[in-house]
């Protein structure tokens, strides 16, 4: 019987069952179960080890903690993008932990009799096996998502189609077989080298970048605060660029797609920020809000942009624009592109912090060509997070004013000199 607590949610044995019939219903759960399947297939065929106890466990282990492990090497890049700014500390703090779990996986089965001793010896042993599997996956995780992010395919079915061929390669490679020994060694060094090559040579740009030139900053600005003025003001004075163009986002790939699909879903208005929240149809194993799920309207946030840096003094530098089309059908790279386009040979320089959302903006800048990142340490305590939650003082004088008016949803923002209309936290000047 389902017992209901005192804030209408369910819980006892129906809340868990409930719980439980979503994770299983999870595509990741689903996609973790498959990995395991298809390592276990994969190595026992190779290998000719179907009844091995260790093969077995192994294979159950990852099929189950796949999701969980995902989430785990999220984190772990995460953390060391943070404490270092550079693309190479996130990708070896992602590398470390797998090759760490490699080495675990291939020594257990080698132990455990699961493997062809004299094929694991034909690729360097355990240590240069676990070596190669994790430079492959992990090449082949971020081709993954590159073709995502230019709309091809699907973000978990890429990463999925680019682990099972690893998983196939390296379980035939290891077996010692002919051309798949050599196409397991060789896709795994040129992966490697692609992924890490790719990210050594955007922080040798970033250290050993030019003067002069158009900075581009990107960002959910949700809202804008002090630390963005901060890079705004230190990159114009250290790079001496001619001027800064800001983009803010407008609705974000991962929060269209499950907008679209029916995930997620505007909860209420709260302070002028919308709520989202997610519904019974929404992936457990997806992590949908990595920046929190509180969001001002763009047209509120490039608003709030405008307002800042026209206070700051420093307007006559930065550009605010907008590409809605642009945006909402390539992202941040059909607005590079079309910035590219308009500032024909101009030397581009890409404005990012070391938390999350600014090392993901870093990606995208390293996949639209020769651009020089400039980056600046996350050591203060100014969160836009935190402002979302109440804190003060983080934030311009200018800002501060439009968000206490925005908390009681006045029908008329005035802030600036300039008049807004407020529609539900929706600011349109000009009435």
């Amino acid at each position: 019987m389902a017992v209901v607590s005192t804030d209408g949610k369910s819980t006892g044995f129906s809340g868990l069952g409930d719980k439980i019939g979503r994770y299983l219903r999870s595509p990741s759960t689903r996609i973790g179960a498959f990995v395991g399947l298809l390592s276990y297939l994969s190595y026992a065929y190779a290998h000719g080890s179907w009844n091995n106890p260790a093969l077995i466990g192994v294979s159950v282990f990852t099929g189950v903690f796949l999701p969980t492990y995902s989430k785990l090497s999220n984190k772990a890049e995460l953390w060391a993008n943070n404490k270092t700014g550079f693309v190479t500390g996130g990708r070896l703090g992602r590398f470390i932990p797998q090759y760490i779990f490699n080495l675990a996986v291939f020594w257990i089965m080698l132990s455990g009799g699961a493997l062809n001793r004299t094929g694991m010896a034909s690729v360097g042993g355990v240590a240069m096996a676990a070596l190669v599997t994790s430079l492959a996956s992990q090449g082949a995780q971020y081709l993954a998502m590159y073709l995502f992010q230019r709309g091809i395919g699907d973000a978990n079915r890429n990463v999925l189609v680019g682990v099972a061929i690893n998983l196939a390669l390296a379980a035939f490679g290891t077996a010692g077989l002919p051309f798949a020994r050599e196409a397991f060694l060789v896709v795994g060094f040129v992966l490697g080298a692609l992924f890490f090559g790719i990210g050594v040579l955007s922080d040798l740009r970033s250290l050993l970048a030019p003067r002069g030139g158009i900075g581009l900053f990107f960002g959910t600005f949700n809202p804008f605060h002090n630390t963005h003025l901060l890079i705004l003001r230190r990159a114009i004075e250290e790079r001496r660029l001619d001027k800064v163009i800001v983009h803010p986002t407008l609705v974000p790939r991962i929060h269209a797609d499950a907008f679209r699909k029916g995930y997620l879903r505007v909860a209420r208005l709260e302070d002028g920020f919308q709520v989202y929240e997610k519904t019974e149809k929404a992936d457990v194993n997806v992590d949908y809000f990595p920046s929190g799920n509180k969001f001002l309207p763009p047209e509120t946030r490039k608003a709030l942009i405008e307002l800042a840096v026209a206070e700051a003094g420093i307007g006559s530098k930065v550009e605010v624009t907008f590409m809605r089309d642009t945006y909402n059908s390539k992202g941040f790279q059909g607005v590079i592109a079309a910035v590219k386009k308009a500032n024909p040979g101009m030397r581009l320089h890409g404005l990012h912090g070391s938390d999350a959302g600014g090392m993901t903006v870093r990606q995208i800048y390293d996949e639209c060509g020769w651009i020089y990142p400039w980056r600046i340490l996350r050591r203060d305590r100014v969160s836009a997070t935190a402002i979302r939650r109440g804190a003060k003082g983080m934030t311009s004088g200018v800002v501060t004013d439009v968000l206490t008016q925005l908390s009681v949803n006045v029908p008329v923002v005035v802030a600036g000199g300039r008049r807004f209309r407020n529609d539900n936290g929706v600011l349109t000047e000009g009435i």
